[in-house]
C-alpha cells in the first residue's frame, strides 16, 4: 500500500522524533532525499519517500514498539 501524502519538515521530525530545524540540517547536508514536490518555495516529500529513506538511514536500528 503506497501512501501518496505529502510532507513537509514538521512531519518528517515527528515521524523520526527529532526537531524540525534538525530535518532542515539534514538536507542542507545532503543527507535527506531530493523533495518529490516544491510548492511556493517549500519542498515536500511523500511519506513512502521518507519511510524509504528512514530505513536505509546509517544507525536505523528498526524501532521497536512495545
Amino acid at each position: 500500500m503506497t501512501d501518496r501524502g505529502l510532507w513537509s519538515y514538521k512531519e518528517i521530525a515527528a515521524h523520526i522524533q527529532v526537531q524540525t530545524d534538525t530535518v532542515r540540517s539534514y538536507r542542507k547536508h545532503g543527507l535527506l532525499p531530493p523533495p518529490d514536490r516544491v510548492e511556493g518555495g517549500k519542498p515536500y516529500w511523500y511519506a513512502d519517500t521518507v519511510r524509504t529513506w528512514v530505513a536505509s538511514r546509517p544507525g536505523n536500528r528498526g524501532r521497536r514498539t512495545d
